[in-house]
């Protein structure tokens, strides 16, 4: 076995203070460091020990020389030697977290930094673990990984997914598979009441955006007795959610033929088929067309897709979280409410709030912010990453 003082070393530029790293900051940029030959010729993916300019050790570190973020904080204390028993102890701590949280194993497992295992996503689906190696150290710890997951969890099934766009950011291929045993059909997930019908060989990410759970379940309080607009419905968000706490209808609006075939086969597996219908096409063409057929709702939630996935697309993402905004509030009936959704990083709440506020404005009506929302538990925050605090979740009741 590798012993600490045989790992490769890094070290920081003399101009760069490593208080904020010392103080668990888990990145490093590629202009932080000393670039030279050896370091260079550092497998991607490989653990190194990373030092101050006066060789001044601040941990065990995963290395990425192509990647923009080139250095991602493993563990501060170097003899704790990052390896197999290293990596069964992460995933066994993030289990405990997940087990006080939820009485069924339906949940995200591991949230990347956040439970310490950077670049790393799994969602669980009882017996399936889907797994986003999203960094090189990740994907070359697959096998690792997967018989971790497996012997701390109990898993039996274990999926590689590699859809995610940062993979490109760290020279990755997009070549998802099954690692261990088999996937049949789509996994039935039970949340706040509805069923939902998971693809997690095929669908977006890994199936399923368990992140919004408290999100559907305060829109579910607003929607007894309800007609009810889901945009951006994907395999039936909010939509089912409301059903199943006593809304009338739901209508789900979708891109994807894909997704609106689960959310109806969802429907039916919750008893609600006959109350849920969909629409399928661009979201802004099908609102314009519901505005011009004089249709309102009393409870409309939008959902969209990463407007904002960085800092260069921010203001074009702005402008159109304002543009969902405008055209959801006109399909609001008097008194109702409009629920608008962000999981854009870039987008800080604030100023997502005055997009919306802003879009909401532009359609001539006024209202209350009743509720602002963020991911569910099993996605927590690390501490000192804004990155890991994406998703935004406001509502509003309209004049």
């Amino acid at each position: 076995m590798i012993q600490p003082d045989q790992l490769p070393i890094v070290r920081l530029l003399p101009k760069i203070n490593a208080q904020k790293l010392r103080f668990g900051f888990p990145w490093v940029y590629r202009d932080q460091v000393v670039l030279d030959r050896r370091t260079r010729n550092i497998p991607a993916g490989a653990v190194v020990i990373l030092q101050d300019s006066n060789r001044q050790v601040l941990g065990q570190y995963a290395f990425n020389a192509t990647s923009q973020i080139i250095c991602r904080l493993l563990e501060a204390d170097t003899s704790n030697l990052v390896g197999s028993d290293w990596l069964r102890k992460r995933l066994q701590r993030a289990l405990d977290l997940r087990e006080r949280l939820f009485e069924q194993p339906y949940y995200r497992l591991v949230h990347a930094e956040a439970d310490g295992l950077p670049g790393v996503v799994v969602d669980r689906f009882g017996p399936v673990a889907v797994v986003q190696p999203n960094t090189a150290f990740a994907n070359a710890r697959m096998a690792e990984i997967s018989d971790a997951l497996t012997s701390v969890t109990g898993v039996t099934t274990v999926i590689k997914n590699c859809s995610g766009r940062s993979r490109a950011l760290e020279g990755l291929d997009d070549k998802s598979a099954v690692l261990t045993g088999e996937i049949t059909g789509p996994m039935p997930v039970q949340m706040n009441g509805a069923t939902y019908l998971a693809d997690v060989t095929g669908g977006q990410k890994t199936g399923l955006f368990y992140d919004q759970r408290p999100n559907h379940a305060f829109a579910a309080r607003l929607a007894e007795g309800a007609s009810v607009l889901d945009v951006f419905c994907h395999v039936g968000g909010f939509g089912l959610a409301a059903l199943a706490a006593g809304a009338t209808s739901a209508l789900g609006v979708d891109s994807s033929a894909a997704s609106l075939g689960l959310a109806e086969k969802g429907a039916v597996a919750s008893g609600y088929g006959d109350c849920f219908s969909t629409r399928r096409g661009d979201a802004f063409k099908v609102m314009e067309e519901l505005q011009k057929e004089a249709e309102q709702f009393d409870l409309v939630v939008c959902d969209p897709p990463a407007f904002a996935p960085n800092r260069a697309a921010l203001n074009a993402g702005l402008r159109a979280y304002s543009r969902v905004a405008r055209q959801a509030a006109e399909l609001v009936s008097p008194g109702g409410f409009l629920g608008l959704c962000s999981c854009s990083h870039a987008a800080s709440l604030d100023s997502f709030r005055e997009a919306c506020t802003a879009g909401i404005g532009k359609a001539g009506r006024r209202g209350q912010l009743i509720y602002t929302g963020a991911a569910g538990p099993d996605h927590p925050t690390h501490p000192m990453l804004a990155e890991s605090s994406y998703l935004k979740a406001l509502f509003f009741r309209l004049d």
